[in-house]
C-alpha cells in the first residue's frame, strides 16, 4: 500500500439483530435452494441449523503484526453444502476496517476483487483508500476470501505448473493431447476434491454473504465487486433481493453467457479493439513505423505472427511464437498505445536489436497468475483449482461433453475471430466436469445497482456490461467512453468516481444513464494501475489476464 490507513476509534461490534431477523435467514436460504434441488433436511431441522450459524461472534484480531491495527481479521464457519447444513462446515476467512465516525455509520459494505479464484480478505485495505472520506463514515468495510479460495477452506487439484496453462491454441495436431490435457485436469481435481468443488459455486458464495450478513448483526449489505465479483454481486441480488443495499458492480459479467460464453467474449471482443489499435497505429505510423493505413498495420502484424510462428522471437532465452503474439494482443490492443509500444519492441527483438523488456509484459508474462498476497500454506494451485470450480460448476450446461464439438467451435472461431478465436473456443477440463448441483442462476430482477463500465475493457467488453444492466431492471449503468482497462473505479475521473463516490454515499441511483469520457490522465492511471503489484486481492488484471 502507498498510503497509510488512519486509525479508528474502537467500539463494540454492532449487536446481532432481533431473533426475528435471525429466523428470517434460513427460510431464505431454504428457498432459494429448493429451485433447483429439493431440501436434503426437513425445513425446521435447516432452520435450526442456520440459526446455529447465524449467531457465531468472530473473534476479531488484528490481521497481520505489520498491518495497521484497525485492520482486523475472524474466521467464522459456513455449511459445505447448505442443503445439508447439519453436514460438513468449511471455515471462512472475513476482515473489517470499522467506519471512521460510528455515529454516522450506515451500515457493512463488503467487496470482492474478481477471479474466480480472487482473494478478497485485503480488499478493505484498497476501499479505505479509494472510498472519499464521507463514504468511510459510513460503512464498515468487510473482506473475505470466497469459499475454497485463499485462507478459506482453500482447495486444491494437486496441478502441476504446466497444467494450469488453459488457454491453447486449436492445432490439430496437438488437439488430441489438448483433449488429454482437459481431462487430467479434471480427472485430478475429482480425485483430490470431488465431495468438495461440487459446492465452490457462485451460489453458495452468495448464501455465505447473507450468513455472513447476519452474523454481523445487518439488516441489508452494500456491495462493490469487480469483474466475476459484479456476477456474484447479481446473484445475491437474485437470491436475497431484500437484501441488497447499494451495489456497485465494476466491469460487468453477462450472467446469460457464465461461463463458456463470457470466455468466449475475449475473442468477439478483441476483434473491435485490434482494428481501433490499426487505426492509432496507422495515424501515427511516422513515429512508430508499422504502416501508414490500417491496412497495413494489419499486414505487419500478421507478417511477424507468421514469422514467429517459423522462427520463434528469442526475449532473454523466453521463446514467443506466433500464438504467443496472437494471445498477447489479444489484451494489449484494448490501450492502443500500450500495444503499439510493446509491439515495436517485439519487432525489433525479431530483428536480434537491444529491445525497452519492460514494454513488453504482454508477450512475456500473458497467462501468468498471479500470487502477491496469497495465503500462507495455501496450495500452489489454489487459484486456478477455485477458478475451474466456479466456472465448471456454476453452469455446466454451457459445456458440451463431445470434445469434437470443440474442435469445431474452435475453427470456426479462428475464422471469425483471428486474434484469439480458437484460444477461446477450444477445449477446457469442463467437457469433463460432474454436473452441476444446482441450475445456473438466471438474473431478471428490479434491485437497484449502479453498473460501471469502461468503453474498451479486454476481460468484460461493453456489451458484457450493457447486458447485465438490462437483467439488473432496477439499475442504472456508467459507461465510460473511450475509457481503457478492466476496472473503472476508483480512477481519478471526476464523472466516474463522481458517479460511484455520490451512490455510495447518498444510497441515490442517477436519475438517468451516465456516459463519461475517459481522459488520458485516466486511462493513464488504469495502466498504471495494472502494473502496480501493491495490494494483495485487488483488482490488478495485467497480473491475471487469463481471469475476470
Amino acid at each position: 500500500m502507498t498510503g497509510r490507513i488512519d486509525s479508528v476509534r474502537s467500539r463494540r461490534l454492532v449487536p446481532l439483530l432481533a431473533v426475528s431477523i435471525m429466523a428470517t435467514l434460513a427460510p431464505a436460504l431454504a428457498t432459494s435452494t429448493a429451485t433447483a434441488a429439493p431440501a436434503a433436511t426437513p425445513p425446521s431441522a435447516g432452520k435450526s441449523v442456520l440459526d446455529r450459524y447465524a449467531k457465531q461472534k468472530p473473534q476479531w484480531k488484528r490481521c497481520e503484526a505489520d498491518g495497521p491495527a484497525t485492520f482486523q481479521c475472524a474466521t467464522i464457519k459456513v455449511p459445505l453444502d447448505y442443503r445439508k447444513p447439519g453436514g460438513e462446515r468449511i471455515d471462512l476467512a472475513i476482515s473489517r476496517i470499522k467506519t471512521t465516525a460510528p455515529g454516522k455509520r450506515h451500515g457493512v459494505l463488503l467487496s470482492n476483487p474478481g477471479g474466480p479464484g480472487g482473494e478478497g480478505l485485503y480488499m478493505p485495505l484498497a476501499m479505505a483508500e479509494w472510498l472519499p472520506a464521507s463514504a468511510r463514515q459510513k460503512y464498515d468495510l468487510v473482506g473475505f476470501d470466497p469459499r475454497g479460495v485463499g485462507r478459506s477452506s482453500p482447495v486444491s487439484c494437486g496441478l502441476e505448473p504446466e497444467e494450469e496453462n488453459w488457454l491453447r491454441p486449436y492445432k490439430e495436431e496437438t488437439f488430441d493431447a489438448d483433449v488429454a490435457w482437459a481431462r487430467t485436469v479434471a480427472d485430478k481435481c475429482e480425485e483430490k476434491a470431488g465431495g468438495v468443488l461440487p459446492h465452490i459455486t457462485t451460489r453458495n458464495t452468495a448464501r455465505d454473504m447473507d450468513l455472513l450478513r447476519a452474523i454481523l448483526g445487518e439488516k441489508k449489505i452494500s456491495y462493490v465487486g469487480y469483474s466475476y465479483g459484479t456476477y456474484l454481486g447479481a446473484v445475491y441480488t437474485q437470491l436475497f433481493p431484500r437484501r441488497a443495499d447499494r451495489f456497485v458492480l465494476d466491469s460487468a459479467v453477462d450472467p446469460e453467457r457464465a461461463w463458456r460464453g463470457m470466455i468466449q467474449w475475449w475473442a468477439e471482443g478483441a476483434e473491435p479493439a485490434f482494428d481501433r489499435w490499426t487505426g492509432w497505429a496507422a495515424e501515427r505510423s511516422e513515429r512508430y513505423g508499422l504502416g501508414d493505413t490500417p491496412k497495413k498495420v494489419e499486414g505487419t502484424f500478421w507478417d511477424l505472427v507468421a514469422q514467429a510462428g517459423e522462427d520463434p522471437i528469442d526475449l532473454d532465452g523466453q521463446l514467443v511464437t506466433g500464438d504467443d503474439i496472437r494471445s498477447g494482443m489479444r489484451a494489449a490492443v484494448f490501450s492502443p498505445q500500450s500495444a503499439t509500444e510493446a509491439f515495436v519492441e517485439l519487432k525489433k527483438a525479431a530483428d536480434g536489436k537491444p529491445v525497452a523488456t519492460e514494454k513488453l509484459k504482454a508477450f512475456t508474462g500473458s497467462g501468468e497468475r498471479g500470487t502477491a498476497g496469497a495465503a500462507v500454506g495455501t496450495p500452489a494451485d489454489n487459484g486456478t483449482a477455485s477458478f475451474w470450480a466456479v466456472v465448471c460448476g456454476d453452469n455446466s450446461a454451457a459445456w458440451s461433453r463431445n470434445p469434437e464439438s470443440y474442435r469445431r467451435d474452435a475453427i470456426a472461431d479462428q475464422g471469425r475471430y483471428p486474434i484469439f478465436g480458437d484460444f477461446a473456443s477450444s477445449i477446457k477440463p469442463c467437457a469433463f466436469w460432474d454436473r452441476s448441483e444446482e441450475r445456473a442462476t438466471e438474473v431478471k430482477n428490479k434491485v437497484a445497482s449502479l453498473v460501471v463500465q469502461n468503453e474498451w475493457d479486454s476481460q468484460t467488453p461493453l456489451p458484457s456490461g450493457q447486458a447485465l444492466h438490462r437483467q439488473l431492471k432496477g439499475s442504472k449503468m456508467v459507461t465510460v467512453l473511450g475509457g481503457e482497462g478492466h476496472g473503472v473505479y476508483p480512477s481519478g475521473n471526476a464523472c466516474t468516481d463522481g458517479a460511484v463516490n455520490r451512490y455510495l454515499d447518498t444510497g441515490r441511483l442517477p436519475a438517468e444513464d451516465v456516459t463519461c469520457r475517459a481522459t488520458a490522465e485516466s486511462n493513464a492511471k488504469a495502466r498504471q494501475n495494472q502494473k502496480e503489484d501493491v495490494l494483495p486481492g485487488a483488482p490488478l488484471p495485467d497480473r491475471a489476464p487469463d481471469r475476470f
